[in-house]
């Protein structure tokens, strides 16, 4: 067979019929946790597609598009990355427990785990620690799991067991253990980092470092080479604490003001969820969306408009933990996909098709 042969459509019968069962298990998944939410007394919401900001985060790229008013003039909108600033608009309205399934929007991914269109699955709880939030995750997997008839999550040649209790450990703990490195030493009580003794760190263990390299730019490396393959083998793996600078929209930990109240979910070595105790300081979440920006316009030359409504609601909401889902993800974990596009009833076309 000629390797260059594209292959065929995922429309044509016989490649529809191997990604079949996926699907139907994707359907049984969904129906199985909307179930859960509306048994803990979740709201089921649907928010806006089209923003005004797709969200602040450095290295997240957004679909942009314009609206024409009435009398013809332009706006510009943007297909958004996430529910999130829309779900805690409506926590800010009164609601208490909302749950939303997003199709959300991600430039510049493509590949095995990544896809320009995809489900998000996000839930939120007024006046709960995110510590709630782990346990969720970790009946949801347990429930995905079942619904899916089988024991164990997988996911290139790697499981875990969605049944045993979960690992929790901190970055802090993980940098040391997986990469020798202390982290917290180029974090000061303020937040502020160290990029010069975390670089000299990162050398002193035999890792690269080039000269433009930001502390977030180390941090990121170590995590995606050192830390993130060991984790969520045998058991899931939440991942606590991370430094508040890579937390934009997670408030401080009471107990060490140099992390925030942020976790990320890990099964197979790949990350499920991302969730926090939500930050609802206004002037700290402008500072820190401004600082995002910032990075955003050295690396890539272009910036995102800040959500003004979002920011003005902040001053309403209250204490609150949220978590994001890819549920995608755990969809191919638990049916056994080995790409993600196999799980989507009718994936995005390829540039150039």
């Amino acid at each position: 067979m000629n390797s260059s042969a594209k292959a065929s459509p995922w429309w044509t019968p016989s490649v529809h019929a191997d990604r079949r069962p996926f699907l139907i298990g994707r359907n049984a998944i969904q129906a199985a946790l909307r179930g859960f939410f509306a048994r803990e007394d979740f709201i089921e919401v649907d928010t806006a597609v089209l923003q005004v900001s797709p969200g602040n985060e450095a290295h997240l790229h957004a679909f942009a598009t314009e609206a024409l008013t009435t009398d013809g003039q332009k706006a510009p909108f943007y297909l958004h990355t996430s529910p999130e600033f829309a779900c805690k608009k409506l926590l800010a309205a009164g609601e208490e427990r909302i749950s939303c399934f997003a199709h959300v929007y991600r430039n510049r991914e493509r590949g095995p785990l990544h896809h320009p269109e995809f489900t998000m699955l996000e839930w939120y709880r007024a006046g709960e620690s995110y510590e709630s939030l782990m346990m969720d995750c970790v009946r949801i997997l347990a429930l995905a799991a079942e619904t899916a008839k089988t024991e164990t999550l997988a996911y290139r040649g790697g499981e875990s067991d969605p049944f045993a209790g979960p690992e929790r450990v901190s970055v802090a703990e993980a940098f040391e253990r997986h990469a020798g490195i202390d982290l917290l030493a180029s974090v000061a009580a303020d937040g502020s980092t160290d990029r010069d003794h975390l670089a000299a760190e990162m050398k002193r263990v035999g890792m690269r470092v080039a000269e433009d390299d930001g502390w977030a730019d180390l941090f990121s490396r170590v995590l995606v080479d050192k830390i993130e393959p060991h984790l969520g083998f045998g058991r899931i793996t939440i991942l606590d604490e991370y430094p508040v600078s890579e937390a934009a929209l997670a408030r401080p930990s009471a107990r060490d003001p140099r992390v925030a109240e942020r976790f990320e979910l890990y099964a197979c070595g790949v990350e499920l969820a991302n969730g926090f105790g939500e930050l609802t300081n206004a002037a700290e979440q402008r500072r820190r969306f401004e600082i995002e920006m910032a990075e955003k316009a050295r690396v890539y030359g272009e910036t995102y408009p800040l959500d003004e409504d979002f920011l003005a609601a902040l001053s309403l909401m209250p204490e609150a933990s949220g978590i994001a889902l890819g549920f995608d993800r755990l969809v191919m974990l638990a049916t056994g996909a080995s790409r993600i596009d196999q799980v989507l009833w009718a994936p995005v076309a390829e540039y150039g098709r």
